[in-house]
This record gives C-alpha cells, sequence and structure tokens, in this order.
C-alpha cells in the first residue's frame, strides 16, 4: 500500500495572503515528496484554482512524487486541451505526470455554465480514446460522437510512453469504463469500508474479464487519514463535506453502513441543503453554501456515522482499518494535508499507519 496527498484550492479560498497560500502549497507537495509519497492529487471544479498552473511550478521543485488532477473532466477541458496540458506537464516534470479524471456534476455545467454535457460517461470514454491517440505516435486523433475530431495531430507528446489514466468511479457503468480503459480507479470520500471491501474484488475481475492484468490495475481510496487521540472535532468539520459532497446525485452509493439508514438521512440532507435547487440553477458548491443549512445539516449527521466513514483516530486503530483495504485489494490511500509541511512528520505518520 502506498501514500497519497490530496490537495484543493480551499486554503486558497480562505488564505488572506495569496502568495503565502500558493508557497504553502508548492512546499506541502515538496515536502511529500521528499517524504516518499506516491502522488499528489490537485482537485479541479470551475469554480477553483487552474491545477495544471499548481502541478507545472510543483514539478520544478520535486524529483520523484508522481503528480496530477484529482480530478478534471471533459467538460472544463475539452480532450484536446486535456492531452496538451498533461503532456506539457509529463515535461515539465520529466515522466511524472498521471490524468485523474471524472464526469464532473453535468448541472454545474450545462445549467451553470451552457456547455452541452451529452451523455457524460460517453465523453468520458471518448475522452480517454482521444488522448491515447494523441500521445502514441503519430499523435493524431479522430472521433465523431460527442465530440467530433477529425485527422488533429499534436506537435508535443509526454515523455511517458503511457500517462496513466485513472478514473473516478463508483457507479457500475462508470466502473465497467475503468476496468476496460483506465489504469485504475479513484473512489470518492466516505467510501465505507463494506462498500470497498465488496466493490474492488468485483472490479478486478471486471479487469482480468477485459483481458487486463489487474495485478497492474490500482484503487486509490480517498482516506484523508487523521491520527490524533481527539477526534470529534475533526469529524464534526467533516459533516460540512458529507453534506455537500453526498447529497450530489449518485454519491451516496458508497455509503453503505450496517445499522443506519442512509436513504433516510440523505434525503433529509438534500431538504435541508437544498440541493435540487442548486443544481436546478446550475450552482455549484459555493451556492450550496450559500442556499443550504449547514448548521442543521451537521445536527442531522450522527457523530457515529462520521466516526466509521472517516479515516481519523489513534495510529492503531488506523494501520488495522488501513491493513482490511489491502486485504481487499486497495492499492493507495490518501494522508489528510499536515498544517505544518515537515518530511520527518510525513515520515512518521506513514510509519504509524502503514499495514
Amino acid at each position: 500500500m502506498e501514500f497519497c496527498l490530496d490537495l484543493s484550492h480551499l486554503p486558497w479560498a480562505r488564505d488572506p495572503d495569496p502568495r503565502h497560500a500558493a508557497r504553502l502549497t508548492i512546499r506541502t507537495i515538496e515536502v511529500a515528496d521528499q517524504a516518499g509519497l506516491h502522488s499528489a492529487w490537485l482537485s479541479e471544479d470551475p469554480d477553483g484554482w487552474d491545477a495544471f498552473t499548481v502541478l507545472g511550478a510543483a514539478a520544478l521543485r520535486t524529483e520523484r512524487i508522481r503528480l496530477g488532477t484529482g480530478v478534471t473532466n471533459p467538460y472544463l477541458r475539452h480532450p484536446v486541451l486535456l492531452a496538451l496540458s498533461v503532456a506539457t506537464l509529463d515535461r515539465l516534470s520529466g515522466g511524472r505526470a498521471f490524468l485523474g479524471l471524472g464526469r464532473g456534476q453535468p448541472e454545474w455545467y450545462r445549467h451553470g455554465l451552457g456547455i452541452a454535457t451529452g451523455r457524460p460517461l460517453a465523453a468520458l470514454e471518448e475522452t480517454i480514446m482521444l488522448l491515447r491517440q494523441w500521445w502514441e505516435p503519430p499523435h493524431c486523433a479522430s472521433i465523431d460522437g460527442h465530440f467530433h475530431v477529425h485527422e488533429w495531430r499534436l506537435a508535443l507528446a509526454p515523455v511517458q510512453s503511457a500517462v496513466p489514466i485513472y478514473l473516478a468511479a463508483i457507479g457500475p457503468r462508470a466502473l465497467q469504463l475503468a476496468a476496460r480503459l483506465a489504469n485504475g480507479v479513484l473512489i470518492a470520500d466516505f467510501a465505507s469500508e463494506p462498500f470497498v471491501r465488496r466493490l474492488v474484488p468485483e472490479l478486478l475481475s471486471q479487469v482480468q474479464a477485459a483481458g487486463r492484468d489487474a495485478t497492474t490495475f490500482h484503487v486509490f481510496v480517498r482516506t484523508a487519514l487523521t491520527v490524533t487521540d481527539d477526534p470529534e472535532p475533526i469529524l464534526e468539520r467533516r459533516k460540512n463535506l458529507f453534506a455537500l459532497l453526498c447529497t450530489l446525485p449518485g454519491m451516496a452509493r458508497q455509503v453503505e453502513v450496517p445499522g443506519f439508514d442512509v436513504p433516510a438521512l440523505i434525503a433529509r440532507l438534500r431538504k435541508v441543503m437544498r440541493t435540487q435547487e442548486v443544481l436546478a440553477r446550475g450552482g455549484g458548491f459555493a451556492l450550496a453554501r450559500d442556499l443550504g443549512d449547514l448548521a442543521t445539516a451537521r445536527r442531522l449527521i450522527p457523530t457515529e456515522l462520521m466516526a466509521v466513514l472517516s479515516y481519523v483516530g489513534p495510529a492503531s486503530e488506523l494501520r488495522h482499518r488501513l491493513r482490511r483495504l489491502a486485504e481487499s485489494g486497495v492499492t493507495h490511500v490518501f494522508l489528510a494535508p499536515p498544517a505544518h509541511p515537515d518530511p520527518a512528520l510525513y515520515a512518521e505518520l506513514i510509519a504509524q499507519v502503514r499495514p
């Protein structure tokens, strides 16, 4: 099992000093590189930063850590821009780029930004096919479907002969697509252990059925590992993210927890967060925060449920939980970024929780 770093634009939005926020992000990735983490994943949504710009800056300050998006999508970036961005990052980093790819939230793009979304999974499949054509000789791609590309040739290709593509997927059709075409999957935050332990063996069987080597297929789980003897304040903060994320269509399917009526909870949360209204207006997380009642949502979400769904607690407990994930086929997990980046802190944390 290897360890990864998960970063978003939120610290930049909250820090009154833009230069301090930017330097801290690059320093965090630099320290993760020194500590031996596998990869750094930068989220990319239409309300935040340009992840590839940040990754390009990090590429020049790091030596071995792999760098990529966690995740972007073919609505925010047309496949040709994805091909160019990844090729550029791969050259800047000396062959360390990967692409984390997802479908995005179609309502944001369709209602909020006026972009034709079509069938999201079809757009994803075509994107992967186009990228493979552009990244392999003769670097010329054609397709006629959601995208219409006619023999468009690129002048630059990545350093790597095959840039890894990891698909954010939890639904059955997205997982089937990943099994056929991707190099691995990214399972969302708040995925319960029963869900993961059921899903991963089934997924790896699909990879084998597609005639591919399941031993080279990576399974990343967003765990936001946090070692602490006082988990409750962190669990309380995570209720906000749960209310924003798991009320989106399909995002609660990974929450399988015996003893909790999760469908009833999600239905109540969708009402207090006014999820349908937000999506109908094409609103993103900012509008969800404005219209939704996060205080009421936090009261509705049991702390006991957050504890089951979060990898927050003493090192010994987390180590046992990670061992069970590894036994099910999970290959990579994520550390929560430390407040003060220090290679020794990373190394100590990994040593404490490694199965």
